[in-house]
């Protein structure tokens, strides 16, 4: 019998898998996929030799995880590699506001008005961040913070709506970077705890940058389940779990499903009803013959690059995917640029590149003409440069993945106290009714991105219980 199985092999999974691994459990992983990945994979999705990541790409979470960073990653090939620049957000005018590695040069950029107030801001926390940072990434509510009032401090901040705390500024410019920073996971700006989650990229950038893994987001992944096979545990693709009886003895089962997935293979019936999914995204990947033509000169430098007017635009989609259950006529837009930073992933010369905007759950429709008049807006001539683009709705986002529920990139909205509490109330968020089944996906605090923190807390929970077994 073993000692734990783990059903998913995105990188929450991989990394619970790993650290029950590395404290002598034994454990095997079984992915519906033929590949490893989730949200973290890499795929020539439209012309030979250019390398796409079909979900995640720019990386500030992963590279900042307490997670990732108590693992020898790089050994087992994971590269980081950095743009000049970690973001930049344009203006009509051909002007940008940036997030810099350095809070001056960020400050700077939104101009003398709004520079010394972003100061104060975020240097308390930085100074600080490693703390902070692994007190709200582990485990909720019932861990005992490192640094209280550190984190009683940019709770004070972080729990109001990021519109409260964009009043601090005084001018547009810092007002549409931070707005855009918030609809990185899709929440209104008027939401609870959206300060904090803008606060928290814009932090992360200043720490230590928003990188992509060279060669693609694959690494990420390959690095986690290489180190798992080194530790004595196995990994099984291609294998889809439709009930608990299709898999070995265990003394434990760790989820890294939707809470969905999870109800249904597991039998518990209406548990997860109450869980909300959010929003889902429409995203284009461009193989481009030359990099994009952004009016901005500092848009040409970022690896991520966030497309929004002002702050009332990007204000007025996001209530339309979320609230209006329409499309909107100017969507937000996130864009990576991976060849930027990492010239690997596209032949010499040639560029990938992705948008995506956001729309309601489940939404069928066709985004592609809407998300290229924004970027001609930003980038005039960008159609131009397109060699060939793959397309994805919210459909398709949910066949690649099936956390993705709706196109849900966040597995679960992340608004109301379910920025918090996921996927149900709980002091103990990764234990379910059986208690020998677990949960770890991105369903469960701290939440979305590419981190492993979830996978990692919910690890803890198992080998508590295996021990008292």
């Amino acid at each position: 019998m073993l000692d734990a199985v783990v059903v998913g092999a995105g990188p929450n999974g991989l990394t619970a898998a790993v650290e029950l691994a590395r404290r002598g459990f034994s454990v095997a992983v079984f992915e519906a996929r033929d590949t490893v990945g989730g949200g973290a994979r890499t795929e020539e999705l439209t012309l030979p030799g250019f390398r796409h990541d079909p979900c995640s790409a720019a990386h500030p979470l992963a590279i900042n995880s307490p997670a990732f960073r108590g693992l020898p990653l790089e050994r087992y090939g994971l590269e980081w590699v950095h743009a000049e620049l970690p973001m930049a957000h344009p203006f009509p005018d051909g002007s940008a506001a940036v997030l810099a590695r350095s809070v001056g040069a960020t400050a700077a950029s939104f101009g003398p008005r709004d520079a010394g107030t972003y100061r104060r801001l975020v240097e308390p926390f930085l100074a600080r961040w490693d703390t902070l940072v692994r007190d709200f990434m582990s485990l909720p509510l019932t861990a005992l913070p490192r640094d209280p009032v550190t984190l009683a401090r940019f709770g004070l901040v972080g729990l109001p709506p990021s519109t409260w705390l964009m009043r601090r500024f005084r001018d547009e410019r810092a007002r549409t970077l931070f707005a855009g920073l918030v609809a990185h996971v899709m929440a209104p700006l008027g939401g609870f705890a959206t300060g904090a989650i803008g606060l928290v990229f814009a932090l992360a950038a200043h720490a230590r940058g928003w990188p992509v893994a060279r060669g693609g987001s694959q690494a990420v992944s390959d690095a986690l389940a290489a180190h798992l096979t080194d530790l004595g545990g196995t990994v099984h693709t291609d294998f889809e779990v439709k009930r608990l009886d299709d898999l070995p003895p265990a003394r434990a089962y760790v989820f890294d499903t939707s809470p969905t997935a999870l109800a249904r293979i597991a039998g518990f019936g209406s548990l997860y009803d109450h869980y909300r999914y959010g929003p889902g995204v429409f995203k284009i990947d461009y193989a481009l013959d030359g990099p994009v033509p952004w009016t901005a000169k500092e848009a040409r430098a970022a690896g991520t690059v966030q497309i929004g007017a002002d702050s009332g635009e990007i204000g007025t989609a996001l209530r339309a995917a979320s609230r209006e259950g329409r499309a909107p006529d100017a969507p937000f837009l996130i864009t990576v640029q991976p060849s930027v930073a990492d010239p690997t992933r596209a032949p010499a010369g040639k560029h990938v590149f992705w948008a995506y905007g956001h729309v309601p759950s489940g939404w069928t429709g066709d985004l592609t003409d809407a998300i290229e008049r924004q970027l001609e807006r930003f980038a005039p001539g960008f159609r131009d440069r397109v060699l060939a683009r793959a397309t994805a709705g919210p459909p398709q986002i949910a066949a690649r993945n099936a956390n993705y529920v709706g196109g849900d990139i966040a597995s679960g909205a992340v608004s109301g106290l379910q920025v918090l509490l996921r996927p149900r109330l709980s002091l103990f968020p990764y234990n379910t009714p059986h208690p020998a089944v677990f949960i770890c996906s991105s369903a469960t605090p701290p939440g979305p991105g590419v981190h492993g923190m979830s996978g990692h807390n919910a690890a803890k929970a198992v080998w508590r219980r295996l021990r008292q077994a």
